[in-house]
């Protein structure tokens, strides 16, 4: 969601002062009215690891969608491109639909994709329609067919997953969302729906915009937006958790303070393997 010009306070994305520390790639980069893809960003987060790496710089991945991160080093599904006029046929298809309503109408058609997608995820919902619209198969049996080069393979990879008591991040969630409100995301959000952009769009799914946009249509009150955003970036935050510990296994779980002081220690002692052995506090 960082990626999206639109979205600087809402997402929460680095400060003048953080991106002043070292350069910053990706940030800001992207219309809200587009839809970056997980393969869009591969394919421009490999560009700017390549440049990094030629300049003699360390890459630094951080972010916490996972499937972004697994893209970069097991290869994404090879799955055709859909051309635009079918997106937006789809697309306009879908129009005022609810995304149940999607999902039941894939179910209908592709059981075993909807089986694997939740019925409130209209944006992965819609890309299955259009997978099958485009190449009349399921997008399931896309992903199963084989996968394509990663970008990342080869590369020496250092993978971690900050952990953080769950009771401090939620304390911590619900502060960062209420400092958000403090530094204008209600102004963000109140410019962002002035564009009246397709709903099912990404940046306007993301975490409290929903409510927000909802309290500027006089369906919620400021508080319950409130309310709202903070439940849905907690309940992300969980599901961030388990997806890290069932996809990706071979990452590290450290404190932030642990990862600091391993990070410091392996590039310090120039070594190999990823974090020294006695870091893991």
């Amino acid at each position: 969601m960082q990626v999206y010009r639109d979205l600087a306070i809402i997402t929460a994305r680095p400060s003048a002062a953080e991106t002043a520390l070292a350069p910053h790639r990706l940030y800001g980069t992207v219309d809200a009215a587009e839809t970056f893809s997980v393969g869009r960003w591969v394919e421009a987060a490999g560009t700017e690891v390549a440049a990094a790496l030629s300049a003699g710089a360390l890459p630094i991945l951080i972010g916490g969608t996972g499937l972004y991160f697994k893209a970069l080093t097991t290869g994404l599904s090879a799955i055709p491109q859909v051309s635009p006029l079918v997106r937006e046929r789809v697309r306009q298809e879908a129009a005022g639909r609810s995304p149940a309503d999607l999902h039941a109408s894939l179910a209908a058609r592709d059981p075993a994709t909807a089986a694997r997608l939740r019925p409130s995820d209209p944006q992965r919902i819609l890309r299955a329609i259009e997978v099958l619209e485009a190449t009349g198969q399921p997008l399931v049996r896309w992903q199963e067919a084989g996968r394509e080069a990663a970008v990342l393979a080869g590369h020496d990879l250092a993978t971690v997953f900050l952990a953080v008591e769950r009771e401090v991040l939620r304390e911590r969630i619900d502060r960062r969302f209420e400092a958000m409100m403090a530094s204008g995301a209600m102004d963000e959000v109140t410019a962002l729906a002035a564009r009246r952009l397709d709903p099912a769009l990404p940046a306007m799914r993301a975490h409290g915009v929903p409510g927000l946009v909802a309290h500027l249509a006089g369906d919620l009150s400021l508080a319950e937006a409130i309310a709202r955003g903070q439940r849905d970036t907690r309940a992300y935050a969980k599901r961030q958790e388990t997806w890290f510990r069932n996809q990706m296994p071979e990452a590290l779980w450290l404190t932030p303070s642990a990862a600091a002081r391993a990070l410091e220690n392996w590039l310090g002692a120039a070594r190999v393997a990823p974090f020294p052995a006695e870091s893991t506090d």
